[in-house]
């Protein structure tokens, strides 16, 4: 089974949320080159790109927390192969979407870390594109799979922060 080829027991999803975020950053990094406009004048330079550092970690901490957690709880963190439970602690007690949180703080740290506006500016359509093509169809998932179990879930928990 291929990752774009959806079975009748996984979320349909067709793009690799990570390659999203990552498109972004370096297309931002590519018009920043061409155009460097900065976050921060040169007197908040370093304090920027500091705050940048801490929140690329901080994605980077959270990505991998929320991955450890499904892999803890015996199910899988991929789109091609089935989910086997609804996942509601760790980091998924304030999240349902942890992972992408993660995602967005990595590429907002790492403009930051840069002190480039365009790779933090494209964090917003990298947010709109996982929220429309990809937590939809998890959810549609989710639901239909789990039902009252997974629509109790989504009542208590935010979908991203």
């Amino acid at each position: 089974m291929s990752r774009t080829d959806p079975s009748p027991d996984n979320d349909g999803v067709v793009i690799l949320p990570p390659l999203v975020f990552l498109v972004a950053l370096i297309a931002g990094y590519v018009v920043w080159w061409f155009w460097p406009v900065p976050i921060a004048p040169t007197a908040w330079d370093i304090p920027v790109r500091l705050a940048g550092a801490v929140i690329t970690v901080a994605g980077i901490w959270l990505m991998l927390a929320a991955v450890v957690r499904f892999l803890r709880e015996g199910t899988t963190p991929t789109h091609w192969e089935p989910t086997t439970k609804v996942v509601s602690a760790g980091p998924y007690r304030f999240s349902r979407n942890p992972m992408y949180v993660g995602m967005a703080l990595f590429q907002a740290g790492a403009a930051m870390a840069g002190n480039a506006l365009w790779p933090l500016l494209l964090v917003i359509p990298a947010i709109w594109i996982i929220q429309t093509q990809v937590i939809a169809r998890e959810e549609r998932y989710l639901e239909a799979k789990f039902g009252e179990e997974y629509r109790r879930y989504k009542a208590q928990v935010r979908s991203w922060i």
